[in-house]
């Protein structure tokens, strides 16, 4: 592990995301006629994956074999509809010697792994997959701020 014991610690924020892409046939299934409301035969697609991102990052140094353990102050994770399906966006924040970089991109890919479970069963769910799973977005430390260039 690298040593952060003569880091300062500072507010740290970092924000991922990840796009699930879901066959046509499977948007028509867990969208119908809920509208932006992502419901599966396992129920709410949203609030299941949004609790199981934050599960997902509040374990990253469990996971990740040389990822510092940190005191997250906070993990948000949004599920939202998106054309080609559904876009995770996770948020964390701690206030640390090192960055929440990796718990951002855990909550991300954990919430996208939940989604992808959830839709499974749908028709077309066997063909669903994960896209994009990148940092958007860090702030603190000795680097500042990075924002991800628009494409």
């Amino acid at each position: 592990m690298v040593d952060t014991a003569a880091k300062a610690v500072t507010q740290r924020i970092a924000v991922a995301e990840a796009l699930v892409v879901l066959p046509s046939e499977t948007l028509e299934a867990v969208y119908g006629e809920h509208g932006d409301a992502i419901v599966s035969s396992k129920g709410p697609v949203g609030s299941v994956a949004s609790l199981a991102g934050i599960q997902g990052a509040k374990a990253t140094s469990t996971l990740i074999p040389l990822c510092h353990p940190i005191s997250l102050s906070s993990v948000d994770v949004d599920v939202a509809a998106h054309t080609e399906g559904v876009l995770v966006t996770c948020t964390a924040r701690a206030a640390d010697r090192t960055g929440v970089e990796m718990e951002a991109l855990t909550g991300a890919s954990v919430a996208a792994l939940t989604v992808i479970d959830m839709c499974k069963g749908a028709p077309g769910g066997k063909g669903t997959e994960v896209r994009h799973v990148r940092l958007v977005r860090k702030e603190g430390g000795k680097s500042g701020t990075w924002v991800r260039p628009s494409e």
